[in-house]
């Protein structure tokens, strides 16, 4: 018996699901894209020229939703890394774009640096929770010349070896991400199998499709990128202030993105992946240790479900700019009812400060909060061997089952969750050790990983190619 949770019943679904529909039809959403809209108008939406709004007939997203693939994989360097979507598991994604970071052990809040990002990619591929890679913080490389960006992913997959998922900036990228993807990948068809690279599309909040990113992202079609929709309205600003109105407005987002990416490319896989948070309504910003955060986060994945799309789920922030007791229970406040819903892939953890500064240590303890939450998710094996009728007759009044069979293959099997960070024993075997706290020992994970993990490298062949493509990208600018 699984443990789960839910938010929204199937009414409450099919209500969110029509109000969509008849929101998509009648106000449409601004496609600031004319690519995008040319591909939507063949497809059958309704594109007003004056104004660049779509509107999407109700049988064009019903037809689009059955277009998307269902099930796919998510392909990785490394061999066996290859994520099944809607394979039944669910994997993390750190949370990215920081530009500050925190310096250990004054907790000082710094700018972020190219060194910042290489780090913390390292520390990223050495954690096995985590099978897809983010920027976690602004490297320096991506937005700037076509040099620096051939440098970033030289330096990405020297460093990271899982799955890939990133933003791509310009059109003008795009021939040399894809150039990049064949030198390390294989050529056009062994990229459309395996899928080493997925993108981020984040269309605006309330109701846009933007150009920059949509003409990059189109500049890739027939190459069968996927593409994980995430627009990121906020509660009262971009986006209406109660949860269920929320809820509509990024299905619509979602749905709307959805529908221009199968008119473009029928078949191109989509995940489903709205961030939906709330608003300080002290200050106006988002707020990321928000309880509302982890109720709407549930929500979201549900609405993923009912279409049957793999989804990537958020979870995990906090509004305290370092490592602490708030940022604990907001982590885990806001994470832990996400994780529950079981999404593919879960985004959150690393960042603090309302996802702006980076943390290694909050990582640690992150990937911990997750690994508790996923034994939670799991519930109670009511497997007919699990009753143990007999050994509570055998043991019987009075008596102890330190010495049972049962109570060792309890601890081999998962029944009990063996915790990987914090402590838990006696207090004076505690103090006698140094007192450590959970934070000193997050550190000194850190520092572990850092110090005895080896990537897996890339091969000398495709070393020298990817230093003769940067040769190549020098000799255009």
């Amino acid at each position: 018996m699984k443990t789960t949770i839910e938010v929204l019943d199937s009414l409450e679904k099919n209500r969110v699901h029509e109000s969509t529909l008849d929101i998509l039809a009648n106000t449409g959403v601004m496609v600031n894209s004319a690519l995008g809209r040319k591909y939507l108008a063949e497809a059958g939406a309704e594109v007003d020229k004056n104004t660049n709004i779509v509107r999407f007939p109700r049988q064009l997203v019903e037809e689009c939703l059955k277009l998307a693939p269902k099930q796919f994989k998510l392909g990785a360097r490394r061999p066996g890394w290859d994520l099944e979507m809607n394979g039944g598991d669910c994997m993390l994604v750190a949370d990215g774009e920081a530009t500050y970071a925190v310096d250990w052990p004054s907790t000082e809040r710094r700018i972020a640096t190219m060194e910042d990002w290489l780090i913390a990619t390292r520390v990223l591929d050495s954690i096995d929770d985590i099978g897809v890679y983010w920027a976690m913080v602004e490297s320096g490389l991506k937005d700037g010349s076509q040099f620096k960006l051939v440098k970033y992913w030289r330096h990405l997959l020297s460093n990271f070896s899982k799955h890939l998922q990133d933003v791509i900036n310009s059109k003008e990228q795009a021939p040399w991400i894809l150039e990049i993807l064949q030198v390390v990948f294989g050529d056009k068809q062994v990229i459309r199998e395996q899928h080493p690279l997925s993108l981020l599309l984040c269309p605006q909040s309330p109701l846009m499709i933007d150009k920059q990113y949509t003409d990059a992202y189109l500049a890739m079609t027939g190459w069968d990128i996927p593409v994980a929709i995430m627009p990121m309205p906020l509660m009262g600003g971009t986006g209406p202030a109660n949860m269920i109105s929320m809820v509509i407005q990024g299905n619509c987002e979602v749905l709307s993105m959805l529908c221009l990416v199968q008119a473009a490319t029928p078949g191109t896989p989509v995940i489903y992946a709205p961030v939906l948070a709330a608003m300080d309504p002290h200050t106006g910003l988002f707020s990321g240790g928000a309880i509302e955060n982890g109720i709407l986060g549930v929500a979201a994945i549900e609405m993923g479900r009912y279409y049957g799309l793999p989804v990537e789920g958020v979870g995990g922030g906090t509004s305290q700019f370092i490592p602490g007791i708030q940022a604990g229970y907001e982590r885990v406040l806001t994470g832990f009812m996400p994780t529950l819903k079981w999404p593919d892939l879960i985004v959150g953890p690393g960042l603090v400060g309302n996802s702006m500064v980076l943390s290694l240590e909050q990582l640690v303890i992150d990937v911990e909060i997750f690994r508790m939450s996923m034994h939670a998710y799991r519930g109670i094996d009511t497997r007919e061997g699990n009753w143990l009728n007999d050994v509570i007759q055998q043991v019987g009044p009075g008596g102890h089952y330190l010495s049972e069979r049962s109570t060792v293959q309890a601890f081999r099997n998962g029944e009990m969750y063996l915790p990987n960070l914090g402590y838990r024993g006696p207090y004076l075997a505690w103090k006698e050790a140094g007192g450590t706290t959970l934070l000193q020992e997050a550190h000194e994970k850190v520092e572990y990983l850092l110090a005895n993990y080896d990537p897996l490298p890339l091969s000398e062949e495709v070393e020298r190619e990817l230093g003769l493509l940067q040769k190549k990208v020098e000799l255009t600018m």
